[in-house]
């Protein structure tokens, strides 16, 4: 990985720009409840913490019939009342303030529709050049679709990209798109590098 050949930053969304765990565990268990249904586990939790709403929603409702339920309902339910749970990580307006004027920026995330509200209620609309939600592509992450698209678009190679994310699917994606990775609080992955927080990136680069 060499700074001098970077072209674009790109993002996970979920664990890495936000903690997100209240409000998906709110939105998640809100819809259990709807179903009468119990909270999830923690073991629920961490799967549909990383995966599409719509993985998220087959694993917890695992009978046909209530799914095509639960797919209806949630088409009508919002996420914006659950957005307000979120926490942005601390440094990040001022570490994408600092990479703008040198990289591009851009997100691949597992989200699908709710990214725009999330990007709008945290005033991000203008921080990044590019954002590739699940909606986007055919196959989510851990599929590399995701990255290969942010690199089409910039018309780059991938050792010309940086992806953080905090999740096995972030690490997968990567390292099939080979494009190098870094975990941010999950010294467990395999990746290039591992950080605490966002502001270590700007030292990594050389800034």
């Amino acid at each position: 990985m060499n700074p001098h050949d970077l072209k674009v930053v790109a993002f996970d969304c979920d664990g890495v720009m936000f903690d997100s765990s209240k409000s998906n565990r709110a939105y998640y268990d809100h819809i259990l409840a709807h179903f009468e249904r119990p909270p999830m586990t923690d073991e629920q939790f961490v799967y549909a913490h990383m995966h599409t709403v719509n993985e998220a929603l087959a694993h917890l409702f695992d009978d046909r019939g209530t799914l095509e339920q639960v797919l209806q309902y949630c088409r009508k339910l919002s996420y914006m009342p659950f957005i307000r749970h979120m926490v942005i990580e601390p440094h990040l307006k001022d570490v994408l303030a600092r990479l703008r004027p040198v990289y591009h920026t851009a997100i691949a995330t597992n989200r699908t529709n709710t990214m725009a509200h999330v990007l709008e209620e945290h005033g991000l609309t203008d921080a990044f050049d590019k954002v590739v939600t699940a909606s986007d592509v055919r196959r989510a992450k851990p599929d590399p679709e995701q990255l290969l698209v942010i690199l089409a678009h910039f018309e780059i190679d991938s050792g010309q990209m940086l992806y953080i994310g905090d999740s096995p699917l972030d690490a997968m994606a990567a390292q099939q798109a080979g494009v190098p990775f870094i975990a941010f609080g999950n010294p467990e992955l395999e990746a290039q590098v591992h950080i605490q927080n966002l502001r270590q990136i700007m030292d990594l680069l050389g800034y």
